[in-house]
């Protein structure tokens, strides 16, 4: 069964619809590629699905430590290169909004690094992930 259906609406632009949920995402090329801007890229959602992967993956490992990750935050930098043009490296900065023990900071870390979009991603894109424990 297919996962989503993505429609090309001109201007650069397509509506991708996840055929599950029926959750539609508009995305847009950027603006250093005759894009404008306004919606995700599809590099930028390659990027965002990363920390949204990573975070889950983590939600996921912190049930069985009855750990909370609920208000942690994750912000993300995608840096391209322009030749050929692809992602070249992508930062990922967890914030975790939780007080917890190391071990168990050890233990969702390492999930975190676990997650079916990281290990998915060409070995050629750096990935630097930074973890801020509150």
């Amino acid at each position: 069964m297919a996962t989503s259906n993505i429609t090309y609406v001109g201007e650069l632009r397509t509506v991708c619809m996840h055929l599950q949920s029926g959750t539609e995402i508009l995305t847009d090329a950027p603006t250093d590629n005759h894009g404008k801007g306004e919606a995700f890229s599809p590099t930028d959602l390659v990027a965002t699905a990363l920390g949204s992967c990573m975070v889950s993956i983590m939600g996921i490992k912190s049930k069985d430590l009855e750990v909370d990750l609920k208000d942690s935050k994750v912000s993300i930098t995608k840096i391209m290169q322009s030749e050929p043009r692809k992602i070249a490296k992508i930062k990922v900065v967890l914030d975790l909004s939780i007080a917890t023990s190391d071990k168990n900071k050890i233990i969702l870390e390492r999930s975190a690094m676990t997650c079916p979009v990281l290990l998915s991603l060409h070995p050629d894109i750096e990935k630097e992930v930074v973890f801020n424990w509150k």
